[in-house]
């Protein structure tokens, strides 16, 4: 079986580097903006930019995950060793969203409640996600079953979303377990900045099903074809929530389009496929021209998320929080996008040398030793 093509993955990393890319600016702006700054058109349309990243980064989550399932099933792996490691890599992500939750809790003393090491934030959900789309590819031995039911996964958690939130939200659970479901934290009602299973969970497992089509011998003998088809289908998808949305009729007691709405969410499907579709034209051509800091970043998301939070929300914040204007906020996006860069290429010319590292540290040490 082929293994995926070098261009494949590059337009991968791409997507994922686009959206660090966006997600900067939406947190630099978010975080520096003065009140004035915060009132305009700009700011505005900065933030709608901000509904982009996350989706994408649990969409390409999932994506990743069939290829990871895939290049596993090639080499002879049994369903039960697919499904063990691909669950311990979510419950890794898992815990790691659980000790970012902690860092930020001890940065921001004094003020910080405890309540915020129970947050439900991004990389919580991923691992999450990928511990369930462990289970649900444990179930289908091939992958045209995979595709078939992550898809119909994805589809069943944007219908039950709008019931989660209300008319079935479980009260009769903990709050932090309760979080999970619909992001309810410590409040009277679900918060739409965090980030629950539901409807969140829903992009990864439609990654999941992408990635499996993209996994498929139709698309890899037609590559060209095969991106233009789904960047097809999104459109349609596009134009299917915003049809459904129009009716006069509608399905839940409570209406929310911005964040519960299954319309939202195929819109949001839809935008996500059409950048697929443009990400791999793009990295035909010019994107693939040279040094592409997008695709560098893409190599090192988790860590440029991880870090870029402290410099711009943090203590360490390198401007005075909503204290700036808009091109004083700028520099500082360019100087963050700059910095995270670096950071990602220093963690890709460094990854798996750690042996050669702490030789050179034991060296240096044993000379500044000898010499004293």
């Amino acid at each position: 079986m082929a293994t995926p093509t070098k261009q494949r993955l590059s337009y991968i990393d791409w997507m994922r580097g686009f959206a660090c890319l966006m997600m900067f600016q939406t947190h630099c702006y978010d975080s520096w903006l003065n009140d004035a700054a915060r009132t305009s058109t700009f700011f505005k349309w900065s933030q709608l930019g901000g509904t982009l990243p996350a989706p994408l980064f649990l969409f390409l989550a999932g994506v990743s995950f069939a290829l990871v399932t895939d290049r596993m099933r090639a080499k002879g792996a049994s369903p039960n060793e697919i499904a063990n490691t691909t669950i311990r890599r979510g419950a890794e992500i898992f815990g790691l969203g659980l000790l970012f939750r902690v860092q930020e809790f001890l940065l921001g003393q004094p003020s910080a409640p405890w309540t915020d090491l129970l947050r439900v934030d991004i990389l919580n959900t991923i691992g999450f996600s990928m511990m369930l789309m462990g289970l649900v590819c444990r179930l289908a031995k091939s992958r045209a079953g995979n595709t078939v039911l992550a898809g119909a996964t994805a589809i069943a958690i944007a219908v039950v979303t709008p019931l989660l939130w209300t008319t079935w939200r479980p009260r009769w659970l903990p709050w932090f377990l309760e979080s999970y479901v619909n992001g309810v934290h410590i409040y009277d009602s679900p918060r739409p900045w965090l980030f629950p299973l539901f409807p969140w969970a829903g992009f990864a497992f439609a990654g999941l099903a992408l990635g499996f089509l993209l996994l498929s011998d139709w698309s890899r003998q037609r590559e060209h074809a095969a991106a233009s088809l789904f960047g097809l289908v999104g459109a349609a998808l596009f134009a299917l929530g915003i049809w459904l949305d129009a009716r006069p009729t509608q399905l839940y007691a409570v209406y929310d389009f911005w964040h519960s709405s299954p319309d939202f969410f195929l819109i949001r499907a839809g935008i996500l496929m059409a950048i697929v579709a443009a990400s791999y034209a793009w990295c035909l051509g010019p994107g693939e021209w040279g040094f592409s800091p997008l695709i560098q970043l893409g190599k090192a998301s988790l860590l440029v998320y991880w870090v870029h939070i402290e410099f711009v929300y943090g203590s360490l914040s390198i401007l005075p929080k909503h204290g700036v204007s808009v091109p004083m906020a700028s520099l500082g996006l360019l100087t963050i996008f700059t910095a995270m860069v670096l950071l990602s290429l220093g963690r890709t010319r460094w990854k798996g040398r750690g042996a050669e590292i702490a030789g050179w540290v034991r060296r240096g040490l044993s000379r500044t030793a000898s010499e004293g």
